[in-house]
């Protein structure tokens, strides 16, 4: 679908690139830079529809980061926002996924590399995605990962959208804790990532039910078995699909396993933290709550330079004839102990 119309005096729409739900992206031309980029036409007049909208301007614009779509600006036409944003050419990871099949591990620890990045980089400032799935990640060309749609985005310290008795999100991508009415953790994004790689891997979501309640039942009593051709990404999916969420896998962990899965190099993983009794009770450390640790960009194993040639230990002289002595000594004892028992046998007789 085509169109001429200009959103506030500068925004061309060109073309549709897709809907939803709650609105239209239409790819655009910005008439003042003469760039092309993408705008969302929020299609419900509602009052929270809009402050939607401009959460998910918000929570994008407060994040500089390669895998997370950039927020240009926010305007009004026709009495409805409108969010401009990046024009990233590409297909989502849901497409993907039904036109050309699941992806190999080493592609997917790739993309799951980019966005737990982007992850880590909302966390750090505050902000939870809470709808983390394949329709919501890009893959765009060279496999460039992008995360989108910042719409029901939590930002820490902004109370100005409330969930009135309704848990947002896509029920195959939520994580327990929120199915039990507990609130989002980074963790619960997490969980999100897994079933996102477990789907880029198998082909559907972990807990993949004709209905609902079914969905909700699996995700939180039922493990999801790991497809034969993923068995490389098993300690990542196993790890960010824990029902508990502070026995999840650590993002920078998951991040370095995915990095040795992409380059066909798989680390040894750092044990599980046991729980510690403190006064107030039991604390494990979680991934929600310690400092996001640091990966290398490469991944150096350990060897022994070839020209280096290890010589072979020399015992020293005043041990040698230890051993000797020892030796001598023990035969001889030997012996005697043979000797006797043939006396007592004879003497027996």
């Amino acid at each position: 679908m085509q169109t001429d119309r200009v959103i506030a005096e500068r925004y061309r729409l060109l073309a549709e690139l897709g809907r939803g739900g709650m609105g239209i992206v239409w790819r655009a031309e910005d008439i003042v830079l003469g760039r092309q980029v993408a705008v969302k036409e929020v299609l419900s007049p509602s009052d929270d529809a809009a402050r939607r909208a401009l959460r998910e301007a918000r929570s994008a614009a407060r994040l500089s980061h390669p895998s997370v779509v950039k927020v240009y600006d926010v305007v009004e036409e026709g009495g409805r926002p409108w969010v401009v944003m990046e024009y990233v050419e590409a297909r989502s990871l849901h497409e993907v996924i039904n036109q050309d099949g699941p992806l190999p591990p080493d592609r997917a620890a790739r993309v799951g590399r980019q966005l737990l990045s982007a992850l880590g980089a909302a966390h750090s400032v505050g902000i939870l995605h809470r709808d983390v799935k394949p329709g919501n990640v890009l893959l765009a060309k060279g496999d460039r990962a992008v995360l989108t749609d910042f719409g029901i985005a939590s930002i820490e310290g902004d109370v100005t959208l409330t969930q009135a008795g309704g848990l947002l999100g896509s029920p195959a991508y939520i994580a327990p804790e929120r199915f039990l009415g507990e609130r989002a953790l980074p963790a619960s994004d997490l969980w999100a990532l897994g079933a996102t790689l477990y789907a880029a891997t198998s082909g559907r979501p972990p807990f993949h039910r004709d209905d609902p309640v079914a969905v909700f039942g699996a995700v939180l009593n039922e493990e999801p078995p790991i497809p034969p051709h993923a068995e490389a990404l098993r300690p990542v999916l196993e790890g960010l699909l824990r029902k508990d969420p502070r026995e999840r896998m650590p993002i920078g962990v998951a991040e370095a396993v995915l990095l040795a899965i992409s380059e066909d190099r798989l680390p040894r993983l750092p044990p599980v933290a046991p729980p510690q009794v403190t006064g107030g009770g039991t604390h494990r450390t979680t991934a929600a709550t310690t400092e996001l640790p640091v990966v290398p960009e490469t991944v150096v194993p350990e060897t022994v330079a070839p020209e280096t040639v290890l010589p072979e230990a020399v015992p020293e002289r005043g041990t040698d004839l230890t051993w000797r002595v020892g030796g001598v000594f023990a035969y001889v004892g030997m012996a005697l102990l043979l000797l006797g028992s043939l006396f007592v046998l004879l003497s027996s007789r």
